[in-house]
């Protein structure tokens, strides 16, 4: 079992001004040698109070022109809708920092099947260094977690090949409103430098409990067994 770095909160928002903080700091040691920075972002609500607090933290300062954004998952929906994940990072992040539209790779949910997510591959395969397997590699995912423990968009109860698939990118149908979605792949995150979860909200403590378990079956606990370090941010008690 991959090494877990649980750090823990009394709230959200002491949780995703701590995480703001970490990923700009990051951000800012990574930038100066000139190469891209690849950050994933998530959906949920933690992933919009973390979106705030990251623009409040950068403020005007802003981010190096190597970062670029991408998503572990979207809904099939149109940019504008209320369920988007993009939406919830452009207005909360996106549009205060004045992120350049060259460096914003999003899911494009209103296409229909691979349509949706081919240009963020594309763009994706043109930036990533690639593993051995040819994962690629991206700087920091920044997942959220369920209450069922799952993460992007796979979610409990897939089959070993859902889990295994090396596409970078797939469309899967969900266990929760709105089901149609694009997600990530279990072997890409993985890959990933670095990977954050942001696990808030007392409902979620059994799937916490068991995501951390030696031996847990959550897909959380597929990812973090999955890695050599994966960081945890709580506000969920012990």
């Amino acid at each position: 079992m991959g090494t877990i770095d649980l750090r823990r909160f009394d709230g959200p928002q002491p949780l995703a001004e701590a995480a703001a903080r970490d990923c700009f700091s990051v951000v800012s040691q990574r930038v100066q040698n000139d190469a891209p920075f690849l950050m994933a972002l998530s959906g949920g609500r933690i992933a919009k109070t973390f979106c705030s607090a990251l623009a409040k933290v950068a403020g005007a300062r802003g981010f190096g022109e190597q970062v670029h954004f991408f998503w572990s998952d979207e809904r099939c929906v149109p940019p504008q809708d209320p369920e988007s994940n993009f939406l919830l990072a452009n207005e909360a992040l996106l549009q205060p920092l004045s992120i350049a539209p060259s460096r914003i790779h999003r899911i494009e949910g209103e296409k229909k099947g691979e349509l949706a997510f081919a240009k963020a591959e594309a763009d994706l395969r043109g930036l990533a260094g690639v593993t051995p397997s040819g994962q690629p590699i991206l700087q920091l995912v920044l997942l959220g977690m369920g209450e069922d423990g799952h993460v992007a968009s796979l979610f409990p109860g897939g089959s070993e090949q859902d889990f295994t698939s090396a596409a970078w990118f797939r469309c899967v149908t969900a266990s929760k409103p709105p089901p149609q979605r694009v997600t990530m792949g279990f072997p890409a995150i993985v890959a990933a430098e670095q990977v954050w979860v942001l696990a808030s909200g007392e409902g979620k403590r059994g799937a916490l409990e068991e995501s951390l378990r030696p031996g847990g079956r959550t897909p959380l606990a597929r990812v973090i067994q999955g890695r050599n370090v994966t960081r945890i941010y709580s506000d969920i008690p012990d």
